[in-house]
């Protein structure tokens, strides 16, 4: 009897198992594989694409359409949404504009103007981690250049900009004396010109005296028309104009005073013409390097032009340097003072300081991953 009972339960057990087996098959009972949960279900939606935002100085094309047209087919190569396009104006030359990119939470900001919108767009993306993008736009590009971003096509600007590596460099910042009162320049003199400001960020070079000056004087229409090159008339004019006594205080050091014809800050060493006029500067090294020029006449001038010339890192009695990361300097006469090639006014005292690492910039690489 225990037997058969065994039996039937046996019976029972596998007869549970071929009813439990044939409804995971298809209802048809002929075996096949029951669609996957969901399968019906509709795709889910797909990820949003990514969008840059370029802020462009109008004034730099005849044809914006074109640039904007340019700029999409980069940007759609890459899969990547058109960009947001934002011009700079004459009472705001990037700084806003930038802000509101930011505010649109883009994943990239770009620059397409002059070395003053590279400027302005920079100052506001610093400390915030949004990469920044390079576009050829003005007659410097010094920043692009030092960083070795194409400057001569913006369609392989745009694609480095949205394809390239970041690198993380240094933000300069230079800071007029606040009891010393600035020089306010009229509307539009130079594009990154701004009134009532006493801070001003610098990603290239800063400086005072002699190099001011040319700056100041040199035509704006012809350096359109001709580029770096609109500097050698000014340079003429002003190349033996008075020397100046200059004090600079470097990091915690003694004050040196001596005279001067300029005194040039650097973040990168690399001027317009391609010259190395600071070769041992490097934008992610935490410091800046100090170069004080005073040749008192034309051999001297000889001298000095030689030394830079031959990448010299060494002083002479016409050029000294050095290098800190932070600096007070004074001068017993009111000098033109330029950061990145933008007259901001005169001052008598300033103060020069490095943010290390704050400015992430899309350079050429083969993915968007952090410089070694």
């Amino acid at each position: 009897m225990w037997v058969g009972i065994g039996v039937a339960v046996v019976f029972a057990v596998v007869g549970v198992y071929l009813l439990l087996t044939s409804r995971d098959a298809g209802d048809d009972g002929s075996g096949e594989a029951r669609p996957a949960r969901g399968s019906f279900r509709q795709d889910a939606d797909p990820p949003p694409r990514k969008r840059a935002a370029v802020v462009v100085n109008p004034t730099k094309f005849d044809d914006l359409e074109e640039v904007r047209a340019v700029l999409a087919k980069a940007c759609t190569a890459q899969d990547w949404d058109e960009p947001l396009l934002l011009e700079t104006t004459a009472e705001d030359v990037g700084y806003g504009q930038t802000r509101r990119a930011l505010e649109e939470k883009v994943d990239l900001v770009c620059a397409l103007g002059g070395d003053g919108t590279v400027r302005a767009v920079g100052e506001e993306l610093v400390g915030t981690g949004v990469p920044f993008g390079l576009l050829p736009g003005g007659t410097g590009n010094l920043l692009a250049r030092n960083l070795e971003v194409p400057v001569d096509d913006l369609a392989k600007a745009m694609t480095v900009a949205l394809t390239g590596r970041n690198r993380h460099i240094d933000a300069a910042w230079m800071t007029l004396d606040p009891e010393d009162e600035t020089v306010e320049l009229e509307d539009g003199a130079g594009e990154g010109s701004s009134t009532g400001r006493k801070r001003y960020a610098f990603f290239v070079m800063a400086g005072l005296g002699l190099d001011a000056a040319i700056m100041e004087s040199t035509d704006e229409e012809l350096k359109k028309r001709i580029g770096w090159a609109a500097y050698v008339p000014s340079g003429f004019r002003h190349w033996l104009r008075d020397r100046f006594k200059v004090t600079i205080s470097c990091d915690a050091g003694a004050p040196e005073t001596q005279r001067a014809r300029m005194v040039v800050i650097g973040n990168c060493g690399r001027i317009t013409g391609g010259i190395d006029l600071l070769p041992d500067a490097e934008p992610d090294d935490g410091m800046l390097d100090v170069i004080v020029l005073a040749p008192r006449g034309v051999a001297a001038w000889a001298g000095v032009a030689a030394r830079v010339v031959t990448r010299s890192d060494k002083s002479a009695p016409s050029l000294s340097r050095m290098k800190c990361a932070g600096a007070t300097i004074e001068v017993d006469e009111r000098q033109s003072v330029q950061v990145d090639g933008d007259i901001i006014g005169e001052a008598r005292r300033l103060r020069v300081e490095i943010e290390p690492r704050a400015l992430t910039v899309r350079v050429n690489g083969t993915k968007a991953a952090d410089a070694a």
